[in-house]
């Protein structure tokens, strides 16, 4: 194999084609099976390069998974409209979930099979974004509690368990849809919007279930 030929480039630049290579690497292969070289390769850099610009292995798994949280945060955070009523919220944030899953495939490998399984400080930055996911989606359903039960101090304890298992869901069945052919993200956030509203839109109108009596 012959010396890799890089072209000049911004730093910036460059580092974002290693983080796409790594990204690709350790989605497809596993971040024990991916090895640096192979990274370097399909980046088109030489590893020395890989090693000056992101430190090590662990280093740069660890700036994949930041990367890949954020760009699903932001995608969920932007798909939302906060002027539109509840069931449109939750149906644009879980909509531009299973969007951004289903496109990038490799990203949600990182996020929910490979960081979760390598070691604490990996899993304890995809529990980071995690939460901020959740506290965004209690945000959602409180607020549209509040409003229907024309409660301005119902308290998130209420729903917060609500958004837990919503995004759990969520997470599973965006790992389904991307190893199941045919299955779109629409027709994901379909499921998960029929399995949830029906018990969300009688919480909303004041109905919730309750258990039956001991």
């Amino acid at each position: 194999m012959g010396a890799v030929k890089t072209k000049r480039m911004p730093r910036a630049v460059r580092e974002q084609q290693m983080l796409d290579a790594a990204v690709r690497t350790f989605g497809r292969r596993g971040y024990m099976a991916a090895s640096m070289d192979e990274i370097a390769e399909l980046a088109g850099v030489s590893k020395p390069l890989v090693y000056l610009y992101l430190n090590s292995k662990d280093d740069l798994f660890t700036a994949c998974i930041r990367r890949e949280a954020h760009a699903l945060t932001e995608a969920v955070r932007s798909g939302v409209r906060t002027d539109q009523p509840a069931d449109r919220q939750l149906w644009d944030g879980l909509l531009a979930f299973f969007t951004h899953t289903a496109e990038n495939p490799d990203g949600w490998s990182v996020l929910h099979l490979q960081a979760r399984i390598h070691g604490e400080a990996f899993a304890a930055e995809v529990a980071a974004m995690r939460e901020e996911i959740v506290a965004f989606v209690t945000q959602l359903i409180v607020v549209a509690a509040r409003e229907a039960h024309r409660d301005p101090d119902l308290p998130e304890r209420e729903v917060a368990g609500l958004a837990e298992a919503l995004v759990g869901a969520a997470e599973s069945l965006a790992a389904w849809a991307n190893a199941t052919p045919g299955v779109t993200a629409r027709q994901a956030a379909a499921t998960l919007m029929n399995f949830a509203w029906a018990g969300l839109g009688d919480l909303m109108e004041g109905r919730p279930w309750a258990p039956p009596a001991p």
